[in-house]
């Protein structure tokens, strides 16, 4: 029977090197893809449990407010000294943004917030799955009197089951009946008073509820808001400012973010005005106190100038002054005149007869100026007389004597004048010295004035001070501005903040394919054993012959009409085979094809035996010979005799041709079996009658298939390898050990399996992680057979919608 030649050359079977062409995108995506059922079913699972998470987790609303925040405070410390800044006292004491957003947000303001709106005291209701909080839409309110220490130190929680119109009953948290009571009615607790009342701010009444109503300890319910309090500043360096809170209820967060502006703005007032009030009250203080002290400094200054007979000593000093300078004035003329008539009294008495006297030098028109004119005069008309005449004559002697008499008068005025100018001059000296000690008496009367003075303008200056700051406090706490404008009223927002629908469905997608990837990719890592050609390759330069899919029943041979994945891989084999014995046998004799493993259980028998029944029905003759003596396994295949080679070659005589039988079903095939089992294997196929039967059964055969012992663990197989012309190296898939590859490389390199070749055995679609089937390419084994032939995931997917 003819085969069917697969499309197979050389080329698939060249060393691996050659064959491994780097990192392969495709194949490593096929590896995930074969497992897409896993995967769609994980995203499925976690998707699943995002809409789970989704339904009954409690969102959470972001509620938002936007103020303006008075950069310099007008309440606090600088609020009590700003009556007095321009005198210098509480400068540097401005607060800021920052300082009121702490003050903002203190415990002290929220747990304000948080009282005013009683919000310790929730409300639940029980749906079919989670509870939720109501806040508004509750049927009932609960209102706490007279309550102790303790009421806000604990938590408690009461239920209210509806009656009617006017009745319902109390449960405590036990679930135990406390009665049932009016609406409206004081109810005696441990720690208060409680009255259970309609919700005025419901439009509509149902009678038939359960409430559940818990009373929380107040200071865990202040540490809850105020660490979802964030408070983010709009813009940088300015003073708007954004405050923030998340809750499940988003009345509740509009409802506490206004409260708590609210009381931090009449907390800013309150502390403003008590501050005016303080001031207000220290100022009419000081008014009084500095009303009588500037009396009796104005008093002390008119018993002063009485006194000392003074209007006004500044310009009393001006006019003494001016008249001191006058005096000095005069003094120096008065002296400059004596100087001069003295110096001209000296210059007479030494004058001569016929010299003339100096007129205009006397600064003063007296006698003596008008006398020096005549004498000059007459002197002239002497020596005008004297060239004319002698000595002699009357008239000059007359002049003479006139002359001599007018210097005499001249003399005499001039030492009166000088008497008269030292009179002058004394008195100019006393009136000068009087003068002088009027000026010296000045600057202590003006030194003591002053100092009553000073005291009075500090005092007015003061009085009038805090007059001014009297009307100014007065003013204020008539209008006192809030500290913090509101811009944008609290507003939650409609769709919630946590969970995030679109980020829980990513996660949820991101886990549900992460985690399969994750699990197929730490189990490839940990993966050891060799699973398809490329994991043999990857470590050997073995030539590979073909791989073989698992059989349905792997005891079961192949026959002539089977067109199975098997079946046809066999074939494919057969086929490779012959290229890798081409050249050896010939003339006559029989090719000899030595199947072995490393291990037990890889198939090698199976292989054997199909190979061999393949090969007969091409129509070659075929010996399946069994010489694996230690664990036979052809008689599992093919119905044989006990007796078989071991027998020929431990006995005397015979015919290897006596043990040789032939399989009925297959034309051209023919078994040796293994026979008993020795007790000295090796020894027994180190026999000569081994050599001699190969030599033998080589001329009466075409094919000799020969199923030998694995040589991992036994050296039967090497002692009869030398007969061989191929080798063929099984390896199970799915089973045998990368690490033991490098044996079967060794015994490839040291050439002790002559012309080795590898089949991988027992492969399993998906395990293998192949492209649609167990052979080359997409097509799959069973060519033009009646089997469907796999296509890929994608393509099946799209035909069952079509």
């Amino acid at each position: 029977m003819e085969d069917h030649k697969s499309p197979v050359s050389t080329s698939e079977i060249p060393k691996a090197k050659a064959f491994d062409g780097g990192f392969n995108i495709k194949e490593e995506v096929m590896k995930y893809l074969f497992h897409w059922k896993w995967i769609v079913f994980s995203i499925l699972v976690c998707m699943l449990a995002a809409i789970m998470y989704l339904r009954y987790t409690t969102p959470l609303f972001s509620a938002s407010t936007t103020i303006l925040v008075k950069d310099e405070r007008k309440g606090g410390l600088d609020s009590e000294l700003s009556a007095f800044e321009d005198l210098g006292l509480g400068k540097g004491v401005k607060s800021n943004v920052d300082n009121e957003t702490q003050i903002m947000t203190s415990r002290t303001i929220v747990e304000n917030a948080i009282r005013r709106l009683n919000l310790n005291i929730s409300y639940y209701t029980q749906g079919r799955v989670r509870v939720t909080e109501m806040y508004n839409t509750s049927p009932v309110i609960c209102t706490a009197y007279d309550t102790d220490g303790l009421f806000y130190e604990r938590s408690s929680a009461v239920s209210v089951n509806g009656i009617d119109a006017n009745t319902y009953e109390l449960f405590n948290a036990g679930g135990t009946s406390l009665g049932k009571f009016r609406y409206g009615q004081l109810i005696g607790m441990k720690h208060c008073k409680i009255a259970i009342q309609k919700n005025p701010n419901k439009g509509y009444f149902v009678s038939d509820y359960s409430v559940r109503i818990v009373f929380s300890k107040l200071t865990n319910v202040v540490a809850k808001y105020k660490n979802g309090l964030d408070v983010v500043s709009k813009v940088r360096n300015s003073s708007v400012i954004e405050i923030t809170l998340a809750d499940p209820v988003r009345e509740k967060a509009e409802d506490l973010l206004d409260a708590l502006i609210q009381i931090y703005n009449e907390d800013a007032i309150a502390d403003k005005n008590l501050v005016a009030q303080k001031t207000e009250e220290f100022i009419e203080q000081r008014i009084d106190l500095i009303s009588k002290q500037l009396g009796d400094v104005e008093k002390d200054a008119e018993s002063y100038k009485k006194s000392n007979r003074v209007t006004d000593i500044t310009s009393q000093a001006g006019m003494y002054m001016q008249n001191a300078v006058l005096y000095e004035k005069a003094l120096i003329d008065v002296g400059t005149q004596i100087s001069v008539t003295k110096s001209m009294l000296d210059y007479m008495k030494k004058i001569g007869k016929d010299d003339l006297a100096p007129i205009n030098v006397i600064p003063i028109e007296n006698m003596a100026s008008t006398l020096l004119g005549e004498y000059n005069k007459s002197v002239i008309d002497k020596i005008k007389l004297a060239k004319a005449g002698t000595e002699k004559n009357s008239t000059i002697i007359n002049l003479e004597k006139k002359i001599a008499e007018m210097r005499t008068n001249i003399i005499e005025s001039l030492e009166t004048q000088i008497g008269v100018l030292e009179i002058r001059q004394r008195d100019l000296q006393y009136q000068n010295s009087l003068m002088t000690g009027k000026i010296s008496e000045i600057p202590t009367q003006e030194r003591e004035f002053r100092i009553i003075d000073r005291q009075r303008n500090i005092k007015e200056s003061l009085y009038l001070y805090l007059l001014q700051k009297r009307e100014e406090i007065a003013i204020s706490l008539k209008v006192t501005p809030p500290n913090a404008k509101v811009i944008d009223l609290a507003k939650a927002s409609e769709s919630p903040i946590s969970p995030k629908s679109n980020m829980i469905y990513l996660i949820a997608f991101g886990i549900g394919l992460v985690v399969p990837l994750g699990i197929i990719y730490l189990i490839q890592m940990l993966d050891t054993k060799v699973r398809r050609r490329q994991d043999v390759e990857a470590v050997t330069d073995i030539p590979f012959l073909g791989n073989i899919p698992r059989l349905a029943n792997p005891e079961n041979i192949i026959n002539n009409s089977e067109r199975s994945g098997a079946a046809e891989a066999i074939r494919i084999v057969r086929t490779n085979l012959e290229f890798m014995l081409a050249g050896k046998g010939g003339n006559g004799k029989a090719k000899t094809l030595l199947v072995t493993s490393t291990l037990p259980k890889e198939g090698k028998t199976s292989i054997a035996v199909n190979l061999a029944v393949t090969i007969a029905m091409g129509g070659k003759r075929v010996l399946l010979m069994g010489l694996d003596v230690r664990n036979p396994k052809i008689q599992n295949y093919i119905k044989v005799p006990p007796a078989g080679f071991t027998n020929f070659i431990s006995q005397e005589g015979g015919s290897i041709s006596d043990y040789i039988n032939k399989v009925p079903e297959y034309d051209n095939l023919y078994v040796l079996p293994s026979g008993v089992i020795p007790p000295n294997p090796v020894e027994l196929l180190m026999n000569d009658k081994v050599d001699a039967a190969f030599s033998l059964l080589k001329e009466q055969f075409d094919y000799l298939i020969v199923d030998t012992a694995p040589v991992s663990l036994v050296t039967d197989t090497l002692l009869i390898a030398k007969h061989a012309d191929v080798s063929i190296f099984v390896i199970r898939a799915n089973y045998f050990e990368k690490r033991l590859l490098q044996l079967a490389q060794t015994f490839y390199e040291e050439h002790k399996l002559p012309n080795m070749a590898v089949v991988l055995n027992d492969t399993v679609k998906g395990k293998t992680h192949g492209y649609g089937g167990y052979g080359y390419g997409d097509y799959g084994y069973g060519y033009g057979a009646t089997e469907v032939v796999a296509k890929p995931w994608w393509k099946q997917i799209f035909e069952k919608k079509a």
